[in-house]
């Protein structure tokens, strides 16, 4: 057995060192593996090997459809069902290919325009994991034929990160395992690191990771969306992880150091969710990482960014004690934009008070219209009165608007808000399906205090920005340095976005005009952000200066680990650790 070990791993290293310093290899290169190597592969796999497709081309050819165009066509908008196709991504533009010279390869929805359907950037054949072997396998498959890698969940990626041209696709989608511990002792640690945690295969969505706290009488920190389709591991939690929630119990990572800056009413104040990660790494190896066990990737994992460690298996999170709650929701149209700014000024400069009550919310507003969702944990009918109250107040006798709508609703657990289903309904979500990129920037508690109406002024000067305020409070009182997640974070209140969007059939000239518009945007962004930081799984794919924004001081540290774990670059994202090494398609060398 152990003579049979050292040959493969012989064997192993060999064919990797062939690929050292060269291109990656894709689809349709006369390095691409053959059929009987992938049957070979294939042999290994606890499941067929899957070939990828955009789900638009059931609709092709137009005049004799291949597959169910109108199902497809009626799920365009249904996150769950997306999420369920191998070839499928949650915005669809990361479906499709634009070349240099400006042509598109895609597959659209449309078919009167009478383009051919083309995969675009949906991977031509990938694994369909169901069990860590297979990915071990996958991996060192890739590693060994010097392939284009990219690892998919549910595809809710903003930077496609999940989709690569003519590349090699491991899909963690049916990763499902799911286990509540009341008390789990991390691997290596004793009792007296024990918590009730909740351990999330890769393929968990919070849909499913909500319903399994609550039948536990559990919550557990995590993503909201309209039917909570996002993934509950992978590149949520590797980019930091923010939730509504997160001002009262931190982000989605977890350090000691803020373990030890525990408050009694909540157990902790800082960053305290994430307490060990699974992983494969680069090299195929199965690996168990927390405070224990390979501490520096403890510590990238946490904020590291995704797609570039290796292929996340499982997370295990802290969970935490049901708790009531109070939900305040506001809706209210302006007469003029001084009305807007004087509510927006006001909201602004309350944002850093709210976030120390570890309250969290939701912000959409113009200078037209404002629409605001706060739910405040633990909050009395007095704290909400004090705080909330007299904002909606100044906004109700601002609008003159008969229709406006103000409420605040008591709650007995989080679960009444968020409402976990079991995904097997149907229901659309307005961000999913559409053709669209953000660009963002965190808030800082500066610009809030000192800076309220200037800050204000610069919000409404978007045609569109949403505020979330997914940070300060807990978030805040962490030592920047104890994960790996951009230290900005933690001198912010909130993160606001803003985006570009266009529809199917769009020439590359002007898309490019719209992402143009959307770096301006960000650059006057820049003026409230503190370092220029941003949560980079809600950013722009044109960051001037990505390893700045999106890790701070802590990108050289960061490219030190990676360079330990995935010396070859196996494993390669759009502006991740060490991107900047390699093209824009990151296939070659620079």
């Amino acid at each position: 057995m152990r003579l049979k070990a050292l040959l493969d791993f012989v064997i192993l290293v060999s064919t990797w060192s062939k690929g050292d310093g060269k291109c990656r290899c894709i689809y349709n290169e006369p390095c691409w593996p053959t059929e009987q190597d992938f049957a070979s592969l294939s042999s290994h796999l606890s499941q067929p090997l899957l070939r990828p497709v955009p789900p638009a081309s059931a609709c092709y050819p137009f005049h004799n459809p291949s597959g169910n165009c109108s199902d497809v066509q009626s799920h365009r908008r249904d996150s769950i069902w997306r999420t369920d196709q191998p070839g499928a991504y949650e915005n669809i533009n990361f479906e499709s290919h634009i070349f240099q010279n400006g042509s598109i390869s895609a597959c659209y929805l449309n078919t009167t325009f009478g383009i051919p359907c083309e995969k675009g950037n949906v991977p031509p054949v990938g694994v369909d994991a169901r069990i860590v072997e297979d990915v071990q396998v996958a991996v060192k498959f890739a590693g060994q034929h010097n392939l284009r890698l990219v690892v998919k969940n549910t595809g809710h990626d903003y930077l496609g990160r999940s989709s690569g041209r003519n590349a090699f696709m491991i899909w963690t989608h049916h990763l499902k395992n799911i286990t509540y511990t009341a008390e789990f002792i991390p691997e290596g640690g004793s009792r007296k690191d024990a918590v009730p945690g909740l351990t999330v295969g890769a393929g968990v969505q919070w849909y499913e990771a909500y319903t399994a706290a609550a039948q536990n009488n559990r919550f557990v920190v995590g993503g909201i969306s309209a039917t909570g389709s996002n993934g509950a591991a992978g590149g949520w939690i590797m980019g930091g992880g923010h939730s509504v929630f997160s001002p009262k119990f931190g982000l989605g990572e977890f350090s000691t150091n803020a373990l030890l800056r525990c408050i009694a009413d909540w157990g902790c104040a800082g960053v305290d969710n994430a307490v060990e990660f699974t992983i494969v790494k680069p090299n195929g190896d199965y690996a168990v990482v927390n405070s224990h066990h390979n501490q520096d990737l403890f510590w990238a994992l946490r904020g590291g960014g995704p797609g570039s460690w290796g292929v996340l298996i499982s997370v295990t999170h802290k969970t935490h004690d049901l708790f009531p709650l109070v939900f305040s929701t506001l809706n209210v149209t302006f007469p003029t934009p001084d009305a807007a700014t004087s509510v927006v000024t006001e909201l602004v400069r309350l944002s850093p008070i709210l976030s120390d009550l570890g309250w969290g919310g939701y912000g959409l507003f113009s200078n037209m219209n404002l629409f605001l969702g706060f739910p405040s944990p633990n909050a009395s009918w007095g704290d909400v009165k004090s705080t909330i109250l007299p904002l909606f107040d100044l906004a109700m006798n601002a609008s003159h608007d008969p229709d406006a709508v103000a409420t605040t609703t008591p709650l007995a657990n989080p679960y009444e808000l968020l409402n976990p289903s079991d995904g097997t309904e149907s229901q659309d979500d307005p961000e999913v399906g559409g053709l669209a990129e953000l660009g963002s920037r965190l808030l800082s508690r500066n610009a809030a205090e000192l800076r309220p109406e200037e800050t204000a002024r610069l919000l409404l000067s978007f045609d569109f920005v949403e505020v979330h305020f997914v940070t300060g409070g807990a978030v805040g009182r962490v030592e920047p340095d104890s994960v790996a997640l951009n230290p900005g974070w933690r001198k912010a209140v909130a993160l606001v976005r803003t985006a570009g969007s266009w529809e199917e059939g769009t020439s590359a000239k002007a898309i490019n005009r719209i992402q143009q518009g959307l770096a301006q945007d960000v650059t006057a962004l820049d003026h409230i952000s503190p370092d220029l930081a941003t949560y980079m799984n809600e950013a722009s794919l044109h960051e001037l200066d990505f390893k700045k924004s999106f890790f701070g001081n802590h990108y050289d540290k960061l490219k030190a680990i990676k360079r330990k774990y995935d010396p070859r670059s196996l494993f390669i994202v759009a502006e991740g650790i060490a991107s900047d090494e390699w093209d824009d398609a990151l296939t070659c060398p620079r």
